[in-house]
């Protein structure tokens, strides 16, 4: 199999580390000399400078990791010519271009897995196997909490250039830390109504929103909470699951699940694995990639799910913006 990589900052260069840890060698590299690799770092794989000549190398299959407001212009092309596609999250930053990449992974043929990683955690999976087992009994609400201190996040690059702080690029905390609106959905169910309440952070000398609350109400009853911010020291991620019989609690930092049932007195600390580290989630979403690939496993989060986990962005987004609850969030 032969993979084009297109966006070598942080996250394309982890995924051409992490291919090459599984084997692979057959590698083409698409950049733009934008970011801050240096070509010494690349290991003399091929790299080219413009779309059409990357894919004149007739790759199996494209990892998206350019800002997200480019994804499309490298999606909507390489899915014409029928590759598999591994697409960072958000899929886009707005709904303008998706059609159009929908209908190019149709007549194209190949597979799109969207990068989501928490949903290889296996403390987010055991928490989604709890609540399947009614472990807690009818959960009634949820929280989750992702903070960053964002001029920390990538210490060797002015922050203030990085994707994640720049409009034009599709930046802000919503887009950038819209992991919990995937994982939520996915653990809980779909979302029927959302709002939110944003704000940018003087101190940090970005145009974009770096705090934002949102408020969920799931198609099951449940009601839920999201706080984002670039703004935390130390960073801090956990969720939160609160039901009729019990708590179940999971913090990223140590990828513990933690559950307190009526029936006991304590708090039980589920096992977990031994020496887990953050990389192990991109190898295990590669590995499951490969997979797809070879027509081996369905994608664990699909095209459709990277639609609707970046509606929920955009309803949330609409929020802040008019004022109102969204309870018309338009799916597919």
């Amino acid at each position: 199999m032969r993979f084009l990589i297109a966006g070598l900052g942080s996250i394309g260069q982890r995924h051409l580390r992490n291919l090459i840890a599984l084997g692979e060698r057959d590698i083409i590299l698409y950049r733009t000399y934008k970011g801050m690799l240096h070509d010494a770092d690349l290991q003399s794989f091929p790299v080219e400078r413009t779309l059409d000549a990357a894919l004149s190398h007739h790759p199996d299959a494209v990892i998206i990791s350019n800002p997200t407001r480019l994804h499309m212009d490298v999606a909507i092309q390489a899915a014409r010519v029928g590759c598999h596609i591994l697409l960072e999250k958000p899929i886009a930053d707005s709904m303008e271009q998706v059609p159009e990449f929908i209908e190019a992974v149709r007549a194209g043929g190949g597979q799109v897995l969207v990068g989501y990683h928490f949903r290889f955690h296996p403390g987010l999976q055991q928490v989604r196997h709890l609540l399947e087992d009614e472990a807690i009994g009818q959960p009634v609400s949820a929280r989750a909490h992702w903070g960053e201190h964002l001029p920390g996040w990538h210490p060797w690059e002015d922050y203030r250039l990085s994707y994640s702080a720049r409009t034009d690029l599709g930046g802000g905390v919503i887009l950038t830390l819209s992991h919990p609106l995937d994982y939520l959905r996915w653990i809980i169910g779909e979302v029927t109504a959302i709002w939110s309440f944003s704000a940018q952070v003087s101190d940090l000398d970005i145009p974009v929103e770096a705090v934002a609350e949102i408020g969920l109400r799931f198609a099951n009853g449940l009601l839920g909470s999201l706080h984002l911010d670039y703004c935390q020291q130390p960073a801090s991620h956990h969720l939160e699951i609160v039901g009729s019989q019990g708590t179940i609690r999971w913090d990223n930092a140590d990828g513990i699940v933690r559950v307190s049932r009526s029936s006991q007195s304590s708090w039980e600390s589920l096992p977990s694995p031994a020496g887990l580290d953050r990389n192990q989630l991109f190898l295990s979403q590669m590995r499951h990639f490969l997979e797809v690939m070879h027509g081996d496993a369905e994608p664990v989060c699909s095209l459709e799910d990277g639609i609707q986990a970046l509606q929920l962005c955009l309803a949330a987004m609409t929020s802040q913006k008019e004022g109102r609850l969204v309870s018309n969030i338009e799916f597919g």
